[in-house]
């Protein structure tokens, strides 16, 4: 047999299950276009979670769909958070206002060392209490792929805490609104309360939209400058894991690749006037891949044992999700963000 010949098999093997990923990005795609209310990327957790609950599927989602749904949801997540750099100008950070900013970073300490804790004191396995805070305090499942990438299982205890960002995310949708009127929130406080407190930027978007364009635009603004620290956190992380590593293949680089690729990123939207053209090409790249790499997380839970196992995590994630609806609330009616 030919070098070739043992190659190529190995070569194609991710192929079915990126095949998969895309149809189901295409299926979330149209979903979206009939309930635009939720965000594609929502849809794409959502049918890679409904796919795997369909037993007569587990056995190809476990086989020959795997490689490619473990890359989609590993290697292609990394760069779509690469190109989620291009859509945070630290110009548009800067035109917060210095106390903004200030009050926001401190939010997500607040809300990422409680969310932690509270993960630490329900003895949540492994990296779970880590992964959970970053979702609930940075930027939802992009910000758990991204983490999980640095942390010593490599993504193994990552399903959980995609399924509850997704789910309280989904929540926010609906219940957000609700409050913010009872509260009595102009629209520019309830775009800041927005962007402080729901998880991915398609939910933020999603959420804030219902106040129309002032408030869309500060919820938008607002919450990548919580991305912004996903760079520093997750380095920070690595740091970490790379001191306590036992031999040198247990340890992740200082500074992930895709990490230094985000810095890049968002260094050139603030610096170099990046065509809109290019901006919306960068836009469409980063949903498509973050959209395949949703799908592949997804597939990987299962609700019988999440039932099973999560009552624990379920609470924290609840928790952890009113804790900072009501710092954030609290920091706007106090210190108005907009």
């Amino acid at each position: 047999m030919s070098p070739a010949a043992v190659v190529a098999p190995s070569r194609a093997r991710p192929v079915p299950g990126l095949v998969v990923a895309g149809a189901a990005y295409g299926v979330a795609w149209s979903l979206h276009l009939v309930v635009p209310a939720v965000p594609v990327l929502t849809w794409c957790v959502l049918l890679g979670i409904v796919v795997a609950q369909v037993r007569p599927l587990r056995p190809v989602l476990d086989g020959s769909w795997k490689p490619g749904l473990t890359l989609a949801s590993k290697r292609l997540l990394r760069i779509g958070v690469v190109f989620l750099g291009l859509q945070l100008s630290l110009v548009d950070v800067a035109g917060l206002g210095w106390v903004t900013v200030v009050v926001v970073i401190a939010i997500l300490a607040l809300t990422f060392g409680a969310t932690y804790l509270l993960g630490r004191w329900a003895r949540l396995p492994g990296d779970q209490p880590l992964l959970l805070a970053a979702g609930f305090s940075i930027c939802g499942a992009s910000a758990i792929g991204a983490m999980s990438a640095v942390t010593r299982d490599r993504g193994k205890d990552a399903a959980t805490p995609v399924a509850l960002v997704t789910l309280f995310g989904t929540l926010a949708i609906a219940i957000l609104p609700l409050v913010g009127g009872w509260v009595g929130l102009t629209d520019l406080e309830f775009g800041a309360w927005v962007g402080a407190s729901v998880h991915d930027v398609g939910q933020v978007v999603a959420t804030a939209q219902t106040a129309g364009a002032a408030a869309l635009a500060i919820a938008v603004v607002v919450k990548l400058t919580r991305v912004l620290m996903l760079a520093p956190i997750v380095a920070l992380t690595s740091s970490v894991v790379r001191r306590q590593g036992g031999g040198t293949s247990d340890r992740p680089p200082i500074v992930p690749l895709f990490v230094v690729g985000f810095a890049v990123a968002v260094l050139v939207r603030t610096v170099v006037p990046v065509p809109e053209a290019l901006l919306a090409i960068a836009g469409t790249a980063q949903s498509v891949l973050l959209g395949l790499a949703l799908v592949g997380l997804g597939s990987g839970i299962r609700l019988e044992r999440l039932i099973r196992t999560g009552g624990r995590a379920l609470i924290v994630g609840l928790t952890s999700w009113i804790v900072i609806a009501a710092v954030s609330l609290g920091a706007v009616l106090v210190l108005p963000l907009g």
